[in-house]
């Protein structure tokens, strides 16, 4: 990443220059300091500084880049730069079309993670084609798989639970801005629902096995919450606690949903076999054709 001095980041002085030449300028500059997706990353924050977006921030790139912003720009470049996810510099991240503002209090929301949301809408529905199931996302982090079901299935009743208060504050900003109704509780896992009916369980939880915190990229490794990160010393604690605490319920949920890690899936589908509770054990996978999701269903 270079020295600290390497991370301190000026426009060029020599002459006025255009939004588009900030961007190019600013692009490189990440590029040298290692940064992925430098590009990306350095429009991202120019339109959060410039304050524009979509088709307004590509009409302006010819006009000159305001003096006015100049200081705040080099300050957002030094700070992705130096590894800080553009995502926390600007406070906000898209999931399944619907702006959340996120800190590093919670984990950055994936677009893998959109596909869990839409098998479980999906099956949701066909399991529950005039009802209203009882849906609970362990693990709420900004609220992103919660206020997403509730807004997209405004029937359902959503509930989601976190064991950090500042997630579970960052959740419930998400879902009034949204305008989903979401309840929120804290404490570890299933025991804030003990003796609740829940016929859908999802959960994208902490699944990196912990010694490979280590040699993850330093945006995730030195910004993100250790907490969502670690699930112990196979990855598979998480999972292996949820499903171990079914009983504090009524009973097992009728779907059940997991995101996981890279290699975990055929371990997790085997916990879930296990548990008995599920006649049809689904593997999906993501884009890349990594199997990230696995589904248990009782027909």
């Amino acid at each position: 990443m270079g020295h600290e001095r390497d991370l301190v980041y000026r426009m060029s002085p020599e002459r006025s220059m255009s939004i588009r030449e900030a961007l190019v300028e600013a692009s490189s500059f990440l590029g040298s300091c290692g940064v992925l997706e430098p590009q990306h990353n350095a429009r991202l924050l120019l339109e959060h500084v410039l304050g524009l977006e979509g088709t307004a921030f590509y009409a302006a790139l010819g006009d000159p880049f305001p003096a006015s912003d100049k200081e705040a720009w080099e300050a957002v470049i030094a700070r992705k730069a130096a590894g800080e996810p553009a995502q926390y510099i600007i406070g906000r991240q898209e999931f399944y079309g619907r702006p959340f503002a996120v800190s590093p209090s919670v984990l950055i929301p994936r677009p893998e993670t959109e596909l869990l949301v839409e098998a479980i809408l999906q099956h949701g529905d066909r399991l529950w084609p005039d009802g209203a199931p009882q849906a609970l996302d362990i693990g709420a982090g900004s609220g992103a798989i919660a206020v997403t079901l509730a807004a997209e299935r405004p029937r359902w009743r959503v509930a989601a639970g976190d064991i950090s208060a500042a997630a579970l504050e960052m959740a419930a900003h998400n879902a009034a801005a949204n305008g989903a109704a979401v309840e929120l509780r804290e404490g570890d896992l299933l025991a804030p629902f003990a003796g609740e009916a829940v016929d859908i369980l999802v959960s994208n939880p902490p699944y990196i096995p912990a010694a490979d915190i280590a040699g993850l990229q330093p945006e995730v490794r030195d910004h993100e919450p250790r907490m969502a990160l670690d699930g112990g010393p196979d990855g598979l604690g998480p999972y292996r606690a949820m499903l171990e605490q079914l009983g504090l319920l009524q009973a097992p949920p009728r779907l059940i949903g997991f995101e996981l890690g890279m290699g975990q899936a055929r371990d997790v589908a085997g916990l879930l076999e296990q548990a008995g509770h599920w006649n049809t054990i689904l593997i999906v996978p993501d884009l890349a054709g990594i199997e990230r999701h696995v589904l248990g269903v009782a027909e």
